[in-house]
C-alpha cells in the first residue's frame, strides 16, 4: 500500500497536517480484496457512479442502474455489471477500451453508506458473464486493485420511490426509451426502434422536455 498516495495527495496531506491520519486509514480500512460484508453491500445495490477516463486524459463519469444485484462479484478480486441499451455515444465504453482504469462508487441513501472501489476494467462482448445478463450490450469485469469505505456523514438520507421501467424484464426485453420516439431522431434510429416508435407515437423535441420535467419517463 505504499505507493497509495500520488505525490499531489501527499503534499496537500503535508499542506494541512493530515499525512499521520491519510497513512493510517490506509491501515485500518484499504484492502484489495473484497470481504463478505463488502459483497454483502455491492449485491444490495441497484445503482452506482463510475468514472472513466478519455484517450485525451478528461475524466467522464456516469450513473449506472439496475435491478439489485446487477453488479455481480465472481471472486473476491473482480465484479462484473451490464452495460445496457443507452444513448449510443459509448463515453464510459469508449473509455474503457482505450484506458481500462475506472473507479466505482457504491452509495446506501437510506442507511447511508458509501463504497469505493478502482480497478481495471475490460468488455466482455460474449460468453457466460453476458449471457447471464439478458438485454445487455456487453457486460463489464473490473479487477480490483483497491476498495475502501468512506465516512457517510454527507450523503443525504433518501428513500427509493420505484424502479425504473427500463431495467431489462428476465427475457431482456425492454421499453423503448421515451427519447426514441422524438421525431428529430427518427433518421438515426435502428429500423427495429424505428418502427417500435412510430407505433407507439412520435413526440417532439418540447413534449419530450416537458415530460422528463414533470418526471414522466415513459
Amino acid at each position: 500500500m505504499a505507493d497509495f498516495y500520488t505525490p499531489a495527495q501527499r503534499q496537500l496531506q503535508d499542506e494541512f497536517d493530515t499525512r499521520g491520519l491519510a497513512d493510517r486509514l490506509v491501515e485500518a480500512i484499504i484492502t484489495d480484496e473484497l470481504t463478505a460484508q463488502q459483497t454483502a453491500f455491492i449485491h444490495s445495490r441497484n445503482m452506482f457512479f463510475l468514472s472513466t477516463i478519455d484517450e485525451r486524459g478528461f475524466p467522464s463519469a456516469s450513473y449506472k442502474g439496475g435491478a439489485p444485484g446487477f453488479v455481480r462479484v465472481p471472486d473476491t478480486r473482480s465484479l462484473v455489471f451490464p452495460s445496457y441499451d443507452g444513448t449510443g455515444m459509448f463515453m464510459s465504453l469508449g473509455n474503457i477500451e482505450a484506458k481500462t482504469k475506472v473507479g466505482l462508487l457504491f452509495i446506501d441513501f437510506e442507511t447511508p453508506q458509501r463504497m469505493r472501489v478502482r480497478g481495471e476494467a475490460r468488455l466482455l462482448r460474449e460468453g457466460p458473464m453476458l449471457a447471464g445478463y439478458p438485454g445487455a450490450k456487453v457486460a463489464v469485469e473490473v479487477s480490483i486493485e483497491r476498495i475502501w469505505q468512506n465516512c457517510p456523514r454527507y450523503v443525504h438520507k433518501m428513500q427509493p420511490v420505484e424502479q425504473s421501467p427500463y431495467v431489462p424484464a428476465a427475457d431482456g426485453s425492454v421499453q423503448l426509451a421515451l427519447w426514441k420516439r422524438i421525431d428529430m431522431v427518427q433518421d438515426v434510429l435502428s429500423e427495429t426502434d424505428r418502427a417500435e416508435a412510430r407505433s407507439i407515437g412520435l413526440i417532439d423535441i418540447a413534449e419530450y422536455e416537458a415530460r422528463v420535467a414533470r418526471g414522466e419517463l415513459v
